[in-house]
């Protein structure tokens, strides 16, 4: 296929997506605004000048608002006023989640005052008809929860997804519902199912099933999204669609607006931009007439490629991680970084290490800045900003620039040591997506190694499954055009850094 067909092709699929990923907006109306002195926040009301009951929407751990627009945008279509906010350290809340994150009295008490604050801010809102009603994901499940059951003022009903509240009863909260995914881990299937479990003479409640009465509070249901994990569960046709059905009942309103359906869109949206990468990529200037790199044959690349991954998280299990006010992007940071520096030395060992500084002719730098920078901008731009928009927050507060500096130091060492192992003339076939399949099964294997500090990594593999993908595909594309790896060595240790260094929370001990 031609680049100019590709080029075609790729602009019309991202109108298509932008199309479908606005239309839900229409007859909405969108203010964003700042609750207190520092809370970044969305409201999301419907036409016309009816009151309305209010639902605050509150995102999980290294999530934002962003990912909770799906809800927000559904409720709203159906008549309800929708409010997303950004929890302390997440998102573009400047502030540091503080306190201990494994005591009820440390960090878990922050955001319960933090969510009063926005719920009062909800309940004055203008056609707010006062009651109130909340929406938790993941971590937020356990802050909705514990909201709920010590709220002054009466909370109509809680859509608790992907739940862990251990503090769930048979009495409380008010009219609980419980939405999983299918392909979640079996401890969260577990909870939906036990939540509802506790009511007096339910001993096997059926999925789907509503006990009790939505007049007295006593409702009790859960729900499961097939076919989607941790994430996918917000975008999830079942899941939005239980949310409202669950709100009507409980408010006693009838609304059928269809959920909104941005999962496909997104990710269309996503690989879209990414082909229009490849004729985009012919603009960027030759750095190397022949190509260079490693070229090494699967005989002698193996050890490169399987050393980094067993050592590296065996190494940091026993060693500190935590050196970073960010939570868990520290690790991500160390692992990259240990494992660029294993990469690398396995190379020098190997014997062609040495290959990077005997390249002749002398290196242009200024093309191979110029070609840096041109893959880097496509990269935090044409991508990042659609994945702002219309998913998580992806652009930086000035209070996460030095983070992401810091993180860089530990993406540069992996990408630089695994652009050059996989390229030059002779290259492995195969080698690319090896190293990054074996770098994902190594942080697998060091969130089993240490479950309860880096859990989170199970989570984040899909999406580091979509960043490796597509980025590769910019590498590829970029390399056969300049003929340096170091393009989009440099160029994707940025933007992973970028990508890590804006998502996970802030914190402050």
């Amino acid at each position: 296929m031609s680049n100019l067909l590709i080029a075609v092709v790729a602009l019309v699929a991202i109108g298509l997506a932008l199309w479908r990923l606005l239309a839900p907006f229409d007859g909405v109306t969108v203010n964003q605004t700042t609750v207190g002195a520092h809370t970044p926040a969305t409201v999301y009301r419907p036409a016309g000048d009816d009151t309305a009951p209010v639902v605050l929407i509150a995102h999980g751990f290294a999530g934002s608002q962003q990912l909770m627009q799906p809800a927000a945008l559904t409720l709203a279509r159906n008549g309800y006023i929708a409010v997303t906010f950004d929890f302390l350290g997440h998102g573009r809340n400047p502030l540091p989640l503080t306190g201990n994150i494994t005591q009820v009295d440390g960090a878990t008490q922050n955001l319960l005052e933090q969510m009063s604050e926005v719920a009062a801010f909800a309940r004055a809102l203008p056609r707010s008809d006062g009651r109130l009603a909340l929406l938790g994901h993941s971590m937020a499940s356990d802050i909705v929860v514990r909201f709920a059951q010590r709220a002054d003022q009466p909370i109509q009903a809680t859509v608790a997804i992907s739940m862990f509240a251990p503090t769930v009863s048979a009495q409380t909260p008010r009219n609980l519902l419980v939405i999983v995914g299918g392909l979640e881990p079996q401890p969260l299937l577990d909870a939906a199912r036990d939540a509802v479990a506790l009511k007096p003479g339910v001993d096997d409640p059926r999925e789907g099933e509503v006990y009790g009465d939505f007049a007295d509070g006593s409702a009790r249901g859960w729900r499961i999204a097939d076919r989607v994990e941790h994430i996918g569960v917000l975008y999830s046709q079942e899941s939005l669609t239980a949310a409202r059905d669950w709100l009507n009942r409980s408010f006693g309103r009838e609304s059928l607006a269809g959920p909104v359906q941005w999962g496909p869109w997104i990710l269309l949206l996503v690989l879209a931009v990414a082909a229009l990468a490849r004729p985009l990529s012919t603009l960027l200037p030759a750095v190397r007439a022949q190509p260079v790199g490693a070229g090494l044959g699967w005989r002698r690349v193996w050890p490169a490629v399987v050393i980094p991954a067993v050592m590296t998280p065996l190494v940091l299990w026993l060693l500190p991680t935590n050196f970073l006010s960010l939570l868990v992007g520290d690790y991500l940071a160390a692992h990259f970084g240990l494992y660029g520096v294993l990469t690398g030395l396995s190379l020098w060992y190997i014997g062609r290490g040495r290959d990077i500084a005997q390249q002749k002719p002398a290196l242009p730098w200024g093309r191979l800045a110029v070609a840096i920078a041109g893959v880097a901008a496509y990269g935090v731009l044409a991508v990042g900003l659609p994945i702002d928009r219309f998913f998580i927050s992806f652009w930086p507060i000035p209070e996460r620039l030095p983070l992401i500096a810091a993180l860089f130091l530990g993406t540069l060492p992996f990408f630089l040591a695994d652009e050059w192992l996989t390229r030059g003339p002779g290259h492995a076939r195969g080698a690319y997506p090896a190293t990054k399949a074996l770098f994902l099964v190594s942080l697998m294997a060091a969130a089993a190694l240490d479950i309860e500090q880096l859990f989170f990594l199970f989570i984040i593999v899909p999406v580091m499954v979509l960043f490796f993908l597509v980025f590769g595909l910019f590498s590829r594309w970029s390399y056969k055009t300049t003929g340096h790896p170091a393009v989009a060595g440099i160029a994707n240790a940025l933007i992973f850094a970028w990508a890590i260094g804006v998502t996970f929370p802030m914190v402050q001990p």
